[in-house]
């Protein structure tokens, strides 16, 4: 082969690569996940001061317009449905390639969870890894992720699951993924006005510790390591639910290694009377997620705790941040809106029909 023809080749190899790249990008499923992945990647690089990492407790309980509202804490959440431990710290690495938070917050109601059970349901790993930038540390997540080595071909190459959607090429929406770059309005925080009530279970009295699942265990120990390692600030976090005592108990392990470490857990059930939340109102799904009232509540107490914790800056009235201000006016029509809602169905009893999600 000469000169010239390997050139060409070259040439070919990286235009259809690119192609691949850009078409995979736009026929991916639309969802609240992708939209918050890749309004991630739009964000202007070094403008997110606080990322939070976690399963589906992240972007319903967090309101992170409001955030920056009311606190000028620009917080972005990095969370998909079941996200499984494993995916932390290439999570982490991800997002260190565009910008530099002064905190990462680890939301850790996955870390109670028995790895075979995250593990008999793809959506569970597809959820982090279809809505990453293809790269060599995307590679290393699936790597990570999908144990079976003859499996993971669809996961590098994930048009193959998605080669149905063509039709979707069309949608202005999905044009808009070309780059895996879309802004998110509302930048990455779903509101809710459905309604699931429930009560309130006290288990701030038990101190025992009962172990982790051991394969979440060493997950958590590769991501204290890494922090340290690199120098990162991090804290970790429960959200408000209904609890068990079971796994309260394991709540009070993690909580001993991670003190360990010199990082602090923060445990959200043990503050309900602070938060003011109200079991009867702010759920929307019987305890397992919060409503827009209840997000509310919750991002103002965590806002408060950042800002006087943390030392988080505010950064209201900076250049660059029209968008946050812009989704900061976008969610107090929504919530207006949504308490109505919330009162309508409460007052008629209309609650929430909910499946499976954590």
């Amino acid at each position: 082969m000469t000169r010239r023809q390997a050139l060409k080749s070259i040439v070919f190899i990286v235009l259809f690569l690119y192609i691949l790249m850009t078409v995979t990008y736009i026929i991916r499923t639309n969802g609240d996940v992708k939209d918050r992945f890749t309004g991630f990647y739009a964000e202007r690089d070094n403008t997110v001061d606080v990322v939070m990492i976690g399963s589906s407790p992240v972007y319903p309980y967090y309101a992170t317009p409001m955030m920056w509202g009311e606190y000028g804490i620009a917080a972005y959440p990095i969370s998909s449905n079941l996200q499984r431990p494993v995916a932390a710290t290439y999570l982490v690495e991800e997002v260190r390639k565009t910008q530099q938070p002064e905190l990462f917050v680890f939301e850790m109601r996955m870390y109670t969870a028995n790895e075979t059970d995250l593990t008999n349901n793809m959506a569970y790993t597809r959820g982090v890894t279809d809505n990453l930038k293809y790269s060599w540390n995307r590679i290393k997540t699936i790597n990570a992720m999908v144990e079976e080595r003859g499996e993971r071909y669809t996961y590098y190459f994930d048009i193959f699951k998605y080669h149905s959607n063509w039709k979707t090429m069309v949608l202005p929406e999905q044009m808009a993924c070309f780059r895996y770059e879309k802004p998110d309005g509302q930048k990455g925080y779903v509101m809710t006005d459905e309604v699931g009530p429930c009560e309130a279970v006290d288990t701030s009295g038990i101190t025992k510790k009962e172990p982790m699942p051991e394969f979440q265990e060493e997950c958590l120990y590769s991501l204290l390591d890494y922090l340290k390692e690199n120098g990162l600030q991090a804290l970790f976090i429960l959200s408000p639910t209904v609890m068990e005592e079971e796994k309260q108990m394991m709540y009070n392990y993690m909580e001993e290694i991670i003190s360990g470490y010199g990082y602090e857990f923060l445990n959200l059930n043990g503050y309900y009377d602070e938060i003011g939340l109200d079991f009867a109102s702010d759920f929307s799904d019987y305890g397992g997620h919060t409503n827009a009232l209840g997000a509310e509540k919750c991002t103002r107490f965590l806002g408060e705790y950042l800002a006087g914790k943390y030392g988080i800056p505010d950064r209201r009235g900076q250049a660059g941040y029209e968008s946050w201000d812009a989704a900061y006016r976008q969610w107090q029509t929504e919530l207006a809106e949504a308490k109505k809602t919330i009162a309508r169905r409460i007052e008629e009893g209309d609650f929430a029909v909910v499946g499976e999600e954590n």
